[in-house]
């Protein structure tokens, strides 16, 4: 999930572990670019048209991201006849620099936290006296789907689907068009659905559809879902879409994850209260290979898997779908984290991180997005947790993620659906992913909770450091994996702010030894930049 807000709400920045690159070329040279064709072998002419008309619409999904994240950035873009600039705005997807906190490395003046979703000078404290003054206008102001503007001294929302309406009505007929040229009826009904839901705001009915899809041979990824964006309230979703295929091999091995997803919930270290029952909701699994990305499954971190749709009365109601890029795990693996691992690790342990040990963790990271509370209760009182939490939530909900899933990984084992000899390789093949993305400092979610995570290990001496090598003790892993879980756990519970606040400020701070580790493998990309065979021209 393409994971990277603009300015952080807290106060958790962090040095990264090598001096922030200071030109063009040095800041690309940090990104490895891989192909990631279209395989159009077993494809009929059909078909290949149908992923046209999907192209089609993601690159209009593209345009509209743009302009949700930043338009002088856009404007740059469309302007600039420097290849290398343009390059670097299409990875960062703003002209905010993710090796660097999200500082500008073009323009001037920091990006606004809330990018084009509000006003440039809006605080939150500022919108929260104004709600709390105009209680009425509260519900257009939180709403995910609409961009804060003002109408004099009147804070308005106003709906996604009038402000990008130029882009959505042509999308909305792409991917009408792609449906007419589907083979698989039900996936052509979701598309259909889609098409109606960006024209209302109303993804419910589509999601429900999306989630009944059985082993499509096609699916998309085609929503405003994720809230990376908005470091402001932490609310307003963005755009993003990935095309995928599915890689039938790998989708066979994921049954046995599917069986016990309600034995891992009832499991969870929290009380009964904080973990619904999972029984009886579908968990649909998907490892697809995705030709084609836009919006924020392109730009910056490259996600290697997703958990949809975030929707909680979905979650409650029926589930979730996790999916799982292969092309992107596999070149994330063999480019950037076996790599480290071999630097950063004794040679026994690094030996033992390995791509399926990765991807096994990977699998339960995004299993654990769905477990847990659905939402945040005081006493009697329900809440979004998301809302509950405000702009910490994107990094509570990954950390979380960890670590009810590294939880849920050796719970597999324990009952004897995983076997025990791979645990170590489940341990060092999360600790191994850790280093990569610690490398991002904590301007991204995703590294503001794996830079607390590690502290946390490191703290309860689960990972110890000598000699520019981390060491994981593996009898301590489990129970300190398990005490994380239920502080991450009960946060969200209960929706407490200021205490998943100072929790993360607790663990912001880089140590000494790992800025100096990290130092050493400064050679190893950052992450990959993907190449697509389809060109993606933004208007």
């Amino acid at each position: 999930m393409t994971r990277k807000p603009a300015v952080l709400p807290l106060a958790i920045f962090v040095s990264l572990a090598f001096a922030a690159p200071t030109s063009v070329s040095d800041r690309l040279a940090m990104w490895k670019p891989v192909e990631m064709p279209l395989r159009s072998a077993g494809l009929s002419d059909r078909e290949r048209q149908m992923v046209d008309k999907l192209v089609a619409a993601c690159r209009l999904l593209d345009d509209v991201y743009w302009r949700q994240s930043d338009a002088a950035g856009l404007a740059l873009l469309k302007s600039t006849s420097d290849p290398a600039l343009k390059r670097l705005l299409t990875i960062m997807g703003s002209r905010g620099d993710l090796l660097d906190e999200n500082r500008p490395f073009a323009g001037s003046g920091p990006l606004p936290p809330g990018h084009e979703l509000y006003p440039h000078d809006l605080t939150r404290a500022a919108i929260e006296q104004y709600v709390a003054q105009h209680p009425a206008d509260k519900a257009a102001i939180y709403d995910p789907f609409t961009v804060v503007k003002r109408q004099g001294a009147r804070l308005t929302g106003v709906p996604y689907h009038e402000e990008y309406k130029a882009f959505l009505q042509p999308m909305a007929q792409a991917l009408r068009d792609a449906a007419a040229l589907s083979d698989e009826p039900a996936f052509a009904a979701f598309l259909r659905l889609r098409a109606d839901a960006l024209l209302s705001d109303d993804y419910y009915p589509s999601d429900l559809a999306w989630l009944d899809l059985k082993d499509p041979k096609f699916d998309i990824i085609f929503a405003p879902y994720e809230t990376y964006l908005d470091d402001l309230l932490g609310v307003k979703t963005s755009y993003g879409a990935s095309i995928l295929i599915r890689n039938e091999a790998e989708s066979r091995k994921l049954a046995v994850y599917q069986k016990y997803v309600p034995d891992i919930q009832d499991a969870l270290p929290i009380d009964p209260a904080g973990r619904p029952s999972k029984r009886g909701h579908l968990t649909p699994m998907e490892v697809m290979d995705a030709p084609y990305r836009a919006g924020d499954l392109l730009h910056g971190y490259q996600a290697v898997a997703d958990n949809l749709p975030n929707d909680p009365r979905i979650h409650q109601e029926k589930g979730s779908k996790k999916i799982f890029f292969k092309n992107f795990m596999d070149a994330r693996v063999n480019y950037v984290i076996l790599p480290i691992a071999r630097q950063l690790m004794p040679a026994a342990q690094a030996a033992r991180a390995s791509g399926e040990g990765y991807l096994a963790g990977t699998l339960l990271h995004e299993i654990a997005h769905e477990l847990g509370p659905a939402f945040a209760h005081r006493g009697d009182k329900q809440f979004d947790i998301r809302e509950a939490i405000g702009p910490a939530y994107s990094g509570l909900e990954e950390a979380k993620a960890d670590a009810a899933g590294m939880f849920g990984l050796k719970w597999l084992v324990d009952h004897g659906a995983l076997p025990k000899d791979r645990l170590e390789e489940y341990y060092a093949s999360y600790v191994a992913g850790l280093f990569r993305t610690l490398r991002f400092g904590t301007g991204e979610a995703h590294g503001r909770a794996e830079m607390m995570e590690f502290n946390y290990l490191l703290e309860n001496h689960a990972l110890s450091h000598a000699g520019g090598r981390y060491t994981i003790d593996y009898a301590r892993m489990p129970a300190i994996v398990a005490q994380l879980a239920h502080e991450l756990l009960a946060m969200e519970a209960t929706g407490d702010r200021t205490r998943a606040e100072n929790w993360f400020a607790r663990y912001d701070k880089m140590p000494a030894e790992l800025t100096a580790a990290l130092a050493a493998v400064k050679d190893i990309p950052v992450d990959i930049e993907p190449v697509f065979s389809f060109k993606n021209e933004v208007r």
